[in-house]
């Protein structure tokens, strides 16, 4: 049973504070179907949330079997169903894919347990003939049931439906209604939906009306318009118009205890009045005798609902198996988007031919000055003069390479990351609500960005190298490419996270991007009090020159000194380092954005 005391809600920010709900009191017994309803910001969406555990109270009980669960003290993930008016799912896996990860990433069962799991999920909510079709090629009203099916997979003692019904017509929307009747009359489920509609109210076993973040009524359906003194149930929305918010409150507990008897009737359940503050004003309605802390009997010849309790599957998965099902599924969306893998493709190859374009007879031998003992003085300045010119302009191409690399591979990074979790936060919030590990998730996002990383470096630098065939080790080159793109697919990845809209976390990431040849220092030199600060943060910069200083050895740097603005490093660890903290930062980041509930 939840129990409803007292809860109250304000928002801090504005003057005065904003309550969007205010000593909202109900019982919901086990096998229970109630509809909320109210005008729009009435409070209906935050009083899901909250019983969800989305958003915290800031007074007032919840009581789930006698437990309280306000503040920290959640339900439990397996207890809990919680279908959002978003779709849940991703776009190009189909109906059975996402049912069956839904299975995995809630159950630690056997194969064929999982599977007959999903079947039934499958089966239960109408689905079965659309379990081989993508998501995106679903309408609105089977995405709500593939939502439903998710949160089967559990089968929750609770299910929360927060507006599945919206923008549906009318008889895709009450299908919704019928098949969320249904649930609720299995294995004393009790069924939560939030709705403007005001059809199929025969269908529920009572009706909680919210006006100005207030209860206004709740009771059994069939009174819902006596109550309220219309002879419609659609003219409910205008009547509550002519009355305070605060009035029809004050209304509704003087009558509560009468229509708490009345729902005896309605369902099976055990009754229990929340414990509410009298209320001076004398109903006109007959009082109930029934004493608020005394159950409500039920009525002949209905037996209580069993407990959910041992509907419940086995406990949530460990870390290392939600880790593989979450990596199984990027991969499957990386080769089945072939737009987005096509892309990542001519990236891996056209950028390191943008490179060579620049050097393909590699770079050249290094120019030297000739003896000039046989020249006379005016021909040898000349004759060193252009030997200068020459190394300037090969210092100038070595330089102008390795940045090209750095920038193409910065850019990689941040196409890599941009999106990868902001692209699926909602969906992101959603599975963590069911018992997904934060760090389950962050881990596969770093595996699969990995290899990305990986294979686009070494790629980059062998291709390159073996074109150009550019001074210094080609280890301690790829090493540097490899830093500096993880470095920025990790900072680009903590954008990601911790942005709300992908849009503007790959605005971000690109801007980041667009910055880093400026102000690298590859082609003008900052003003040194400015290059203190802004150096550090600027990943190419450690990349570039740091490459650069793996050439101090070979005859080519001289040529390089000659032509670039900015003194190469002189300490050959410190790029590593630097790059090292920039791919760690990134990482505490995004997994700070993780860790953060990121809810419309």
């Amino acid at each position: 049973m939840l129990t409803v005391e007292s809860l109250s809600f304000t928002l801090p920010a504005g003057d005065p504070p904003v309550t969007l709900l205010d000593q909202v009191s109900f019982v919901l017994p086990p096998g229970h179907f109630m509809a909320i309803v109210g005008p729009s910001g009435c409070g209906k969406t935050t009083l899901l949330k909250i019983i969800a555990g989305l958003q915290v109270e800031t007074a007032g009980r919840l009581l789930w079997r006698g437990e309280d669960i306000a503040g920290d003290g959640d339900l439990p993930a397996s207890e809990l169903g919680y279908v959002p008016q978003f779709s849940i799912a991703h776009d190009a896996l189909t109906v059975g894919e996402c049912v069956e990860n839904a299975v995995k990433l809630r159950t630690t069962l056997e194969d064929a347990a999982m599977e007959s799991m999903a079947d039934e999920a499958i089966g239960v909510t109408g689905l079965n003939e659309l379990r081989d079709q993508r998501v995106a090629v679903l309408s609105g009203g089977q995405r709500r049931r593939l939502g439903l099916a998710m949160e089967w997979v559990s089968h929750p003692a609770l299910l929360l439906c927060d507006e599945v019904t919206s923008g549906l017509d009318p008889q895709s929307a009450s299908e919704i209604v019928h098949l969320l009747h249904h649930l609720s009359r299995r294995d004393g489920r009790s069924v939560v939906n939030v709705t403007h509609s005001l059809d199929d109210l025969a269908l529920y076993d009572s009706i909680l009306v919210l006006n100005g973040g207030r209860v206004a009524y709740h009771g059994p359906p069939e009174a819902l318009a006596h109550y309220f003194s219309v002879t419609d149930p659609a003219d409910i929305y205008p009547r509550l118009s002519t009355r305070q918010p605060v009035d029809w409150h004050e209304s509704w507990l003087k009558r509560q205890a009468f229509y708490y008897s009345q729902l005896q009737a309605a369902g099976p359940g055990t009754w229990t009045l929340p414990k509410l503050p009298a209320s001076p004003a004398e109903g006109t309605l007959p009082a109930s005798t029934v004493d608020p802390a005394t159950p409500i009997p039920l009525p002949p010849g209905v037996s209580a609902p069993p407990n959910p309790r041992k509907l419940q599957s086995a406990a949530l998965p460990g870390l290392w198996h939600q880790f593989l099902v979450l990596l199984g599924r990027r991969l499957t969306l990386f080769f089945r988007d072939r737009t987005h893998l096509l892309l990542h493709l001519a990236l891996l190859v056209g950028f390191p031919l943008l490179v060579v374009l620049f050097a393909t007879n590699g770079i050249g031998a290094m120019p030297e000055n000739p003896g000039h003992s046989d020249l006379e003085i005016r021909e040898a300045m000349t004759v060193s003069i252009r030997a200068v010119e020459g190394q300037t302009r090969l210092g100038g191409l070595i330089s102008g390479l390795v940045m090209f690399q750095v920038v193409l591979l910065t850019l990689m990074g941040a196409n890599n990351a941009s999106r990868e979790i902001a692209g699926e936060r909602l969906i992101y919030e959603k599975e963590r609500l069911a018992g997904l590990r934060p760090a389950a998730y962050l881990l596969s996002k770093m595996v699969f960005l990995a290899v990305l990383v990986v294979a686009q470096s070494l790629w980059m630098a062998c291709f390159v190298d073996h074109f150009a065939k550019l001074p210094g080790p080609l280890f301690d080159r790829a090493l540097l490419l490899l830093l500096v793109n993880g470095a920025m697919t990790a900072v680009c990845l903590a954008i990601s996270a911790l942005l709300r809209s992908p849009d503007q976390a790959s605005l971000l990431s690109i801007y980041l991007v667009g910055f880093q040849l400026p102000l690298s220092g590859a082609v003008l030199a900052l003003p040194e009090a400015v290059e203190k600060f802004i150096q550090p943060f600027i990943v190419s910069f450690w990349s570039w020159s740091g490459q650069l200083s793996t050439m101090r050895p070979t005859d080519y740097f001289v040529a390089i000194n000659r032509a670039i603005p900015t003194p190469v490093l002189t300490d050959p660890n410190l790029p590593l380092t630097i790059l090292g903290f920039h791919l760690a930062a990134g990482i505490l980041f995004a997994w700070i954005g993780c860790l953060r509930h990121q809810w419309d």
